[in-house]
């Protein structure tokens, strides 16, 4: 690998750790020391406000000590066993709690690694189970732009971001999209209303444009994550896209990586709309909390026996249903549901809410805050009024994190597309998070918006 000459060439070095630039050129990371609760300390002492749980994963906060001894009493019976040889009961009791938590229409839970690995088993199962029915013609599976469902190949190949697509889409097939609807930025003539029927109208015309028995499933997030922040949206289109679905024979998928397991109130996010339920879930991160890495695919009994009885699931990982991340995820689901911590993320979500738009108010930059529960996302611009982004150049949500990083506080970002659909930062806390933690994290958000405005007001003058 050939050093580049950037602020960061000083680390590239033979035998350093690859993962130094996976950030670009931006300031070099510090060193985490440790962690506990909603707090983080760096090597060199400085305390850390985690305002976003990671990347939205760390929802019972660092250190607990129930998930840490389910850790070690399972590691001194066995941490590894394979699937394919053996059952462990701690999978066995995970997918039971999870069962028992997603209600109707979800007796399977499929065991992996993470929140890509799910997007592609899901899409694997679902695939299987549609040949398993003498339907081999459907095969397309219908996405929204903007949309994310992971980094593995075939997660890219159903995530709307065309810069990905330009990069990779050449290594395999780029699904159709259909249009996101957004409730921030609309096309003349829309109301967050309209916008969203035409967008379920658009859904169901490219469904016949491809042909309908071609169409397989059609995947999203509920409520958005880094693709579309926070964005949730009118009751009425998630209802309509399950009728469209259901019409025309195309599996629902939903994507609750980051919405799943409890953040937004609910276990699952299709709680919200009873009307909607899909007909595949996807869970990862808040499942284990960032205790270990694990992902779900839940799946209907139905579904299931018709793939086994064909001949089986023609897919699978190494670390798939291992017995030390089921045990650590029971663990973290028991401490969510035995600490009420779904009615804390609704309580919580409500008033970071309405403290995060007093924000908004008295700010020149903050054009939209949106989210349900404690997933929720401030989206930054040049002009409130026009909506208007800030110039490239600004690297403004980057800037705004860095300041963050500076004032003991961590967001998360990430420019869709290179910010052609508007820039956010995500505001999720640890579903643990009290009011007083609330307030902190208003109070650092605002100094750190504060500064960035100021800097702003500077380059002008410049």
């Amino acid at each position: 690998m050939t050093e580049r000459k950037d602020s960061r060439s000083d680390t590239l070095k033979r035998g350093g750790p690859i993962q130094v630039f996976y950030t670009g050129d931006s300031k070099p990371l510090p060193s985490i020391e440790r962690a506990e609760g909603i707090y983080m300390w760096d090597s060199d002492g400085k305390k850390y406000f985690d305002g976003s749980s990671g990347p939205v994963t760390t929802n019972l906060g660092h250190g607990n000590k129930r998930v840490i001894q389910a850790m070690i009493d399972q590691a001194n019976k066995v941490c590894f066993a394979s699937r394919v040889v053996f059952e462990n009961s701690p999978n066995q009791r995970l997918a039971e709690k999870l069962v028992e938590l997603c209600g109707p229409g979800f007796d399977q839970a499929f065991i992996v690694s993470g929140g890509s690995e799910a997007t592609e088993a899901a899409i694997k199962l679902a695939r299987q189970y549609a040949v398993a029915k003498g339907q081999p013609e459907r095969k397309i599976v219908l996405a929204r732009n903007p949309g994310y469902h992971g980094s593995t190949l075939g997660a890219v190949s159903v995530s709307g971001d065309p810069e990905s697509d330009m990069v990779f889409g050449s290594m395999f097939r780029i699904m159709p999209k259909v249009p996101t609807p957004f409730s921030y930025r609309l096309p003349e003539n829309h109301d967050v209303d309209s916008y969203a029927r035409e967008c379920a109208r658009k859904f169901e015309e490219i469904i016949l444009n491809e042909g309908s028995n071609n169409v397989l499933a059609f995947i999203i997030e509920t409520v958005g994550g880094l693709s579309t922040g926070g964005l949730v949206a009118p009751d009425h289109y998630y209802e309509s896209i399950r009728e469209i679905c259901s019409r025309y024979g195309v599996l629902l998928i939903h994507d609750d990586v980051m919405a799943g397991a409890g953040r937004t109130g609910k276990f699952l996010s299709c709680e919200h709309w009873p009307n909607a339920r899909p007909d595949l879930v996807t869970l990862a991160k808040g499942v284990a909390a960032g205790y270990t890495p694990i992902g779900v695919v839940m799946a209907s009994n139905e579904m299931v026996k018709t793939v086994v009885d064909s001949g089986g699931f023609l897919h699978g990982h190494t670390y798939s249903a291992n017995p030390l991340s089921c045990a650590v995820a029971e663990a973290v689901v028991s401490e969510m549901i035995d600490n009420n911590l779904m009615d804390n993320a609704s309580t919580m979500g409500l008033y970071l809410m309405e403290k995060l738009k007093e924000v908004a108010h008295k700010s020149t930059i903050i054009g939209d805050v949106r989210g349900k529960g404690l997933l929720m996302a401030a989206e930054i611009v040049e002009n409130q009024e026009t909506k208007k982004m800030l110039p490239v150049s600004c690297r403004a949500v980057y800037r705004l994190v860095e300041i963050g990083i500076e004032n003991g506080l961590l967001l998360y970002t990430r420019k869709t597309a290179g910010g052609v659909f508007g820039e956010w930062l995500m505001i999720s806390p640890a579903l643990t998070v009290s009011k007083e933690e609330a307030d902190e994290l208003v109070r650092l958000f605002t100094k750190t918006i504060q500064i960035f405005e100021k800097e702003l007001r500077l380059a002008t003058l410049i």
